[in-house]
């Protein structure tokens, strides 16, 4: 071959012929002595094999603690199963005496023996549901300013604030209500509402200052925090690519956060509004010093309202008798059957929205 002659490709050998040379070429080895037919000993075997060899397969502690986690998982079930059937045992005697219509029941007489649930029901959810109407735009605000527009440096001062209104217990809520917003709701903001929005029939009557939108008014400051943080989280955990994706398309940045963040973070969002609610339809001592404590139903958003759990708290210290006991726990019992389809129905709605898909990248 000449210096000037092209190199010829060489052909590439077959998978199975290489295999076999390499089979070929490799030393055997005696099964009886381990040594390679040349009399050399094999390799010794590195650290970490050894290390692998002598701790075993750990097969034991995978399945103890798979167990353990079974066990943790099926506790919750447990405790739920235990709390229902408690308070099913203890309020028998209603449950015997009144069945169903004790959660349709308007009347609540302790003296005649009389007692129906359906005001509290209303109060509960009329006050939750009104506090959600006013704590969701706000605490989706703050979410979107604290994880999109906020400056670095007032980042940190508003989330820390934000969550220390969690951490605030809810009879000091109740005191600040009593002393600032009752008298606000009573001078200030009951006669501006009745003035522009009388024609609604929702304010209407007297207005003393306490009622179901001075409970509303505070339940969603105490929820505030708890949906506002959540959803921050949830919006931090959207990909950033996202974000620079939208804004390379030629988005503006209302449409960005619109299309590429809240879209992908609906279900997050959605959860974080079902643990407010939680916290609203459970809530006591604030609720009952604002909102009235009376077992009526009005459309006015003035007058005085009732709920599962101020009744509770209000009146279990003086129940003098075994129905009377007995009514009061079936109260709780309605709050706890109000909290599973309240959850439901919202579940339901994660479901229809997202129709059970993941999130969709914009």
């Amino acid at each position: 071959m000449t210096v000037n002659e092209p190199l010829k490709p060489t052909s590439p050998i077959p998978p199975q012929r290489a295999l076999t040379e390499f089979v070929s070429a490799a030393p055997a080895s005696d099964p009886g002595t381990g040594t390679s037919a040349s009399g050399t000993a094999p390799p010794e075997p590195s650290a970490i094999r050894q290390f692998l060899n002598q701790r075993g397969s750990g097969k034991l502690a995978d399945q103890s603690f798979a167990l353990l986690m079974l066990l943790c998982a099926c506790s919750i079930f447990l405790i739920v199963l235990f709390i229902a059937t408690i308070l099913v045992v203890r309020s028998k005697l209603t449950l015997a005496k009144f069945g169903f219509g004790f959660f349709t029941g308007s009347s609540w007489d302790p003296v005649s023996g009389q007692f129906g649930a359906f005001p509290f029901i209303y109060g509960t959810l009329a006050s939750s549901l009104l506090a959600l109407a006013m704590a969701v735009p706000l605490a989706l605000g703050v979410a979107i300013f604290l994880t999109e527009l906020c400056p670095r440096a007032l980042r940190a001062p508003i989330s820390f604030l934000t969550e220390l209104l969690a951490a605030i217990p809810s009879v000091v809520y109740g005191l600040w209500a009593v002393f600032v917003l009752v008298p606000i709701m009573r001078d200030t903001l009951g006669p501006f509402l009745v003035r522009y929005l009388g024609w609604t029939h929702l304010f209407e009557g007297d207005n003393f200052g306490v009622g179901l939108l001075t409970a509303s008014i505070i339940l969603a400051i105490m929820i505030l925090p708890i949906i506002s943080s959540i959803t921050r989280d949830i919006m931090l955990a959207v990909p950033s690519a996202q974000r620079e994706g939208m804004l390379a398309l030629g988005a503006t940045r209302w449409e960005m956060i619109r299309t590429g963040v809240l879209r992908n973070a609906r279900i997050g969002i959605v959860g974080a509004i079902i643990l407010g609610l939680g916290r609203a339809l459970g809530e006591t001592m604030a609720v009952t010093m604002v909102i009235g404590n009376s077992p009526t139903i009005s459309k006015s958003l003035f007058a005085p309202g009732y709920t599962l759990a101020s009744v509770i708290a209000n009146e279990f210290s003086e129940a003098s008798g075994d129905l009377y006991l007995s009514a009061l726990i079936e109260i709780g019992l309605a709050l706890f059957l109000v909290t599973i389809v309240v959850n439901g129905i919202a579940r339901l709605l994660v479901w229809a929205v997202t129709r059970g898909a993941p999130a969709r990248v914009a």
